[in-house]
């Protein structure tokens, strides 16, 4: 999996491209910490080249909402693809995180 991180007007933007799953999750578990360990406190994740996320790609992302939650901060998602909203819907995580069509919706939703 390939991690893009970049900063959009104050914004932190993770962009996933490939595979979200047990052989992976920890590049985007150390990305996201390192995040909240900056200060960041508003993370959008951009997911449009994602291909796949598994339960362990779940985890992380749901751990991490938790996390930014306690430094009043927030996790968002942008760009799903139907096979990612589809895993989000499934397992219910679509009421958890605020979802965005894409990253241009997100950006000036969050600003």
């Amino acid at each position: 999996m390939e991690i893009l991180t970049e900063n959009i007007n104050g914004l932190a933007v993770v962009s996933l491209k490939g595979r979200l799953d047990i052989n992976t999750h920890g590049q985007l578990e150390a990305e996201l910490n390192a995040l909240a360990d900056k200060g960041h406190a508003k993370v959008l994740v951009d997911v449009k080249d994602l291909d796949y996320i598994s339960s362990a790609g779940l985890r992380v992302l749901l751990t991490a909402a938790k996390q930014f939650k306690k430094i009043n901060g927030s996790i968002a998602l942008a760009s799903l693809t139907p096979n990612v909203r589809q895993v989000f819907e499934i397992s219910g995580f679509t009421s958890i995180f605020p979802l965005y069509a894409s990253r241009e919706d997100a950006l000036a939703k969050l600003k």
